[in-house]
């Protein structure tokens, strides 16, 4: 590296032992995960805490009850943030923080369509479960899964 005019920074660098301990680097995790049905563990790379906590707060500020844009532009935006999200997070162990994602959304979308019809009620009747958020327009990032993966059952 030397050669290059490159040279580690040494208070940022340091080896790891992938079998024993986790950590994180470009927004993933990467480690040793419990696999409950197979009981056994693998070595895995999924979307980091962080990562997922980051893109929770977008969309709080993307779905907040006062914004009062056209709905057509939110779920727009919405949809290009879960896209642009699910893109760069598409490799490794992704179930948990799909899952993750896709509940925020749904409770965000319910709690902003509530606000907006004026609702009383938990507006469950508005948005009865998440498997209609398309019906609004939103997409859910477990099924961009499904079709990047070829799966044609449902993800649980």
């Amino acid at each position: 590296m030397a050669g290059l005019g490159l040279r580690l920074n040494e208070s940022k660098t340091c080896v790891r032992d992938v079998r024993r301990e986790r950590f994180d680097f470009l927004g993933y995790t990467f480690g040793k995960v419990y696999h409950v049905h197979q009981r056994k563990h693998y070595l895995a790379a999924c979307p980091s805490d962080k990562s997922v906590r980051r893109l929770k707060q977008k969309l709080r500020a993307a779905l907040a009850p006062w914004n009062t844009g056209p709905w057509d532009e939110v779920a727009a935006r919405v949809n290009r943030m879960l896209r642009g999200w699910g893109n760069y997070f598409s490799y490794g162990t992704l179930k948990r923080a799909y899952r993750a994602v896709d509940n925020h959304v749904f409770e965000r979308v319910r709690h902003c369509l509530r606000r907006r019809h004026k609702l009383h009620s938990g507006g469950s009747r508005l948005l009865p479960s998440g498997k209609c958020l398309g019906r609004w327009g939103v997409e859910r990032l477990r099924e961009r899964l499904m079709h990047l993966r070829g799966h044609t059952h449902a993800l649980g």
